[in-house]
């Protein structure tokens, strides 16, 4: 791409000077000033010679030197006039090449095209490290070369659903949520029941927010439990946008229908669970429970208003990684929290695979749930699974 502008470039520079030096025809001007004064004077040396005050001799040899004088001043306003010929357009055709080659160093898209290039030459290669996971992820600047790509396939090659899709997934990654909406809009006109888009297309719209978004966000995902009932992520984009326009009665019926169909070990559970529970609805957990009353001293939050509480579960003999954890932003004052089973770390190991756990609240500055200097923790009594429920009560305090 760039050899083509340069050619370009040269091939511009070549008709520039075509033009400048092409041989013109020069109308002379009816001034004649030089020939008009080497008349005078060889008048006025005839007459003289006639006059009898110039030898016939002396006469011719004047004649000569006039002469010679007259071709020597001819030659020289013809030397200077093809100097100036020339010279003039020289200079201009030289002022403009570096006029232009200025002004595009600073101004110029070079760069741009260069990208543009190379975003249609690798788009295949970007698809599948973005869609199959094949090779490393796509850095930022290869993001929006992939972008670029599909933007110039669909102004070449029309309208493709999927490269709409792709492009509306990327600019919602990227934070341009109107531009990822009319992307999906683009694409949902050709695949209007395509669930994976329906379901981004309600991401995004809940993303903006605005009565109208979540209106039709609500439409959008109506339109995909009217064909499955029992899609998982449409029951909980459901609840959420209930939940943002304030109907906390729908959003829990819809928490309590997406819980019945979770596995118990899906990562999705604890945090439905969770949800109902800020709701005040009770959730009967599956297996073993911990429920914790916590008090922070606010005066602990104020001193650390960015710092993360950790509470967990860990047991008492075996391995030392956490049987259940759940993580908040530090609090102040009394929280009802929960432990169960889905909340372990690792599968196989939680709350059913030890029968005395011990269960700690930590403040943790650095956001990670080992100890560094400057936590606070507490740690309970240890605990014994006489009952598949317990509930026990922590302070946090300096």
């Amino acid at each position: 791409m760039i050899g083509q502008l340069a050619m370009a470039a040269v091939l511009m520079l070549f008709f520039s000077a075509a033009v400048l030096f092409w041989p013109r025809r020069i109308k002379q001007l009816p001034q004649q000033s030089t020939a008009q004064l080497f008349e005078q004077r060889l008048q006025l040396l005839a007459q003289a010679r006639d006059a009898g005050e110039l030898a016939e001799q002396d006469f011719a040899t004047a004649a000569q030197e006039l002469k010679s004088q007259f071709i020597a001043g001819q030659y020289t306003v013809v030397n200077s006039d093809t100097a100036a010929s020339w010279r003039l357009p020289a200079t201009l055709l030289l002022v403009v090449a570096l006029l232009v080659a200025g002004i595009y160093s600073v101004n110029g898209h070079y760069r741009q095209l260069d990208d543009w290039f190379q975003a249609q030459q690798k788009l295949q290669q970007f698809g599948e490290r973005a869609l199959l996971n094949q090779g490393e992820p796509l850095s930022e600047q290869e993001v929006e070369w992939f972008a670029l790509g599909l933007r110039t396939r669909l102004a070449n090659e029309g309208d493709d659903a999927v490269a709409w899709m792709l492009l509306g997934r990327i600019r919602m990654s990227q934070g341009a949520v109107e531009e990822a909406v009319a992307a999906f809009e683009k694409a949902l006109q050709l695949t209007p029941e395509r669930t994976p888009l329906l379901l981004s297309y309600a991401q995004a719209l809940i993303l903006l927010g605005d009565e109208s978004s979540l209106a039709r966000a609500g439409r959008a995902v109506a339109r995909i439990l009217t064909a499955d009932a029992e899609n998982a992520d449409a029951l909980s984009l459901m609840a959420l946008i209930a939940y943002e326009k304030g109907d906390l009665t729908e959003a829990t019926t819809a928490w309590q229908l997406l819980l019945k169909r979770l596995p118990t070990d899906d990562p999705r559970y604890a945090a439905v669970q969770q949800r109902l529970t800020e709701l005040g609805v009770g959730v009967d957990p599956v297996g073993r429970q911990i429920r914790v009353t916590l008090y922070v001293d606010p005066a602990l939050q104020q001193a650390n208003p960015g710092a993360s509480l950790f509470l967990f579960a860990k047991a008492l003999d075996g391995v030392a990684l956490p049987l259940a954890v759940q993580r908040i932003p530090l609090p102040a004052g009394e929280q009802q929290l929960l432990l169960t089973e889905q909340m372990a770390m690792q599968q196989g190991w939680s709350l059913a695979n030890a029968d005395q756990v011990q269960v700690i609240a930590r403040m943790s500055l650095s956001g990670t749930v080992e100890q560094r200097p400057g936590d606070v923790q507490i740690a309970s009594d240890i605990l014994s699974f006489d009952t598949p429920s317990l509930a026990i009560s922590l302070t946090l305090e300096p």
